[in-house]
């Protein structure tokens, strides 16, 4: 595997979209349509960091939502 002897000095942005899904982004690029800043920006590999303590439930967000409306039901089926 070839690898590139120059050292990654890129700003990064870390950053989330309406799924509370997260990613990294070049900070100097315009962000894609979908996704916000998340308010962390630095090295590549501080921002990887980052993301790994803040997102700790991998679903998107509206299954969580469905999943959460699906117990709610549940439960108040159950009542007599």
């Amino acid at each position: 595997m070839a690898t590139d002897d120059t050292e990654d000095t890129t700003l990064y942005n870390v950053v989330v979209n309406h799924e509370e899904q997260y990613s990294i982004w070049p900070a100097y690029r315009e962000l894609p349509l979908g996704w916000r800043e998340a308010g962390k920006q630095g090295s590549k590999a501080a921002c990887l960091a980052y993301i790994q303590d803040v997102w700790t439930d991998m679903r998107p967000l509206s299954l969580r939502q469905k999943m959460t409306e699906a117990r709610e039901q549940g439960e108040t089926s159950a009542l007599p």
